[in-house]
C-alpha cells in the first residue's frame, strides 16, 4: 500500500515576503508547534534565516516535534545568466543544510531542493498574474538561459550533496501556464529536474480552468512530478481578480488561495490519480496568506481535517 504523508509549510502562517505588504510574522517556534499541535508530520525551510541555519540546532528543533524535513524553496532569476552563479550559491547553501539535517534525522525521507523563478520580480508578470498571455513570456534567449541554469543547478545539488532537485510552478514568475511548464521541462534533464505539482498554482496559472484541469495537467506531466503542494483555489475570488486586473500580491491578499475544500480543486480526483499511479510520498499543504489574515492554526486544522475526511 502506497502511503502520502501529508506536511505544511510556514508560508500557510503568513512567512511570505512581498515589498509594501510585510508584517509582523510569527516565530518559527510557535510555527512548527502549531504544525505538530494539529497533526502534520513534515515541513519545508522557509525563508533562510526563519528557521535556525545550524544543522545540529535545526534538527533538534524538529526532532523535539517529530517533524520530517521534507525541502526548501530557493528562488532563482535563471533568466538572466549573470543570476546563475549567485543563485547556485544559494541553493548549495541550502541543499547543504537540508542534506546535513536528513543525515542526522537517519530518515528515509530524502528533502528536495525546491528550485523556483524570481516570482514577483518582473512588474509585468506580477500585473497579469493568472491571465499570462503568450507575448509575456521569456524570449528564446531568454528561455535558453533558464533552462540551462536550471539543469546546472540540479546537477550540482545531486553531485555535492545527493539530493533532487525540483522545479515549482508559481504565478507571477516566468513558469506559470500549462505551455511553460512543459517547455521547461522539455528543455531540461528529466534525471536531474523533476517538478513539484503545485494545485493552487496550476489552477490560477491555467488562466480558464475546468472541473478537470488539474487531473489534466497531472496527467500531462506525470512522468516528471516527483512531489506535490496541496493548494486550493477560489473559484468566485479567482474570477473577480481577472475581472479587475489584480495583480498577484492582491489576488493572494484577496484569498485567491482558500482553505483546502473551499475552492476548485477536486482533491478526491487528485487522491484518487496518486493512488493510480503508485505515488509515495508526501504532500506537502500550502494556504498563501500575507501576515495578519486570518488565524492560520485553525486552517492548518481544518485542512488536515478535510484531506483525513477524504481518506489521506
Amino acid at each position: 500500500m502506497n502511503t502520502i504523508r501529508i506536511g505544511n509549510a510556514p508560508c500557510s502562517w503568513g512567512t511570505l515576503e512581498f515589498e509594501g505588504l510585510e508584517g509582523e510574522n510569527i516565530g518559527y517556534s510557535q510555527v512548527l508547534d502549531e504544525l505538530a499541535e494539529t497533526g502534520y508530520e513534515g515541513t519545508e525551510l522557509g525563508d533562510w534565516g526563519f528557521m535556525p541555519t545550524d544543522p545540529q540546532d535545526l534538527h533538534g528543533e524538529l526532532k523535539r516535534r517529530n517533524l520530517t524535513l521534507l525541502g526548501a524553496f530557493v528562488p532563482v532569476a535563471l533568466r538572466h545568466p549573470e543570476a546563475h552563479a549567485p543563485g547556485l550559491a544559494n541553493v548549495l547553501r541550502t541543499a547543504n543544510l537540508l542534506a546535513q539535517v536528513h543525515e542526522k534525522a537517519d530518515s528515509d525521507t530524502s528533502p528536495f531542493l525546491v528550485l523556483s523563478d524570481e516570482n514577483s520580480a518582473d512588474p509585468r508578470r506580477t500585473r497579469n498574474a493568472g491571465r499570462i498571455t503568450p507575448e509575456m513570456s521569456l524570449t528564446e534567449e531568454e528561455w535558453l538561459s533558464f533552462a540551462q541554469g536550471a539543469n546546472q543547478i540540479a546537477e550540482r545539488v545531486k553531485s555535492q550533496t545527493g539530493l533532487r532537485t525540483v522545479f515549482h510552478h508559481h504565478c507571477s514568475g516566468f513558469i506559470e501556464t500549462p505551455e511553460e511548464i512543459e517547455r521547461l521541462l522539455d528543455m531540461t534533464d528529466g534525471d536531474l529536474l523533476g517538478l513539484v505539482f503545485d494545485t493552487g498554482h496550476y489552477v490560477y496559472g491555467s488562466g480558464s480552468p475546468n472541473d478537470d484541469t488539474v487531473i489534466q495537467g497531472l496527467n500531462r506531466f506525470a512522468e516528471r512530478i516527483w512531489y506535490v503542494h496541496f493548494k486550493d483555489c477560489h473559484p468566485g475570488v479567482a474570477q473577480t481578480c481577472r475581472q479587475q486586473e489584480w495583480d498577484y500580491l492582491e489576488a493572494v491578499k484577496h484569498g485567491v488561495f482558500c482553505e483546502l475544500g473551499q475552492g476548485c480543486v477536486d482533491f478526491n480526483a487528485v487522491k484518487d490519480w496518486l493512488e493510480t499511479r503508485q505515488y509515495s510520498g508526501w504532500a506537502l499543504v500550502e494556504q498563501d496568506v500575507l501576515p495578519g489574515m486570518g488565524s492560520p492554526k485553525e486552517s492548518a486544522r481544518r485542512n488536515l481535517d478535510y484531506l483525513r475526511s477524504l481518506g489521506f
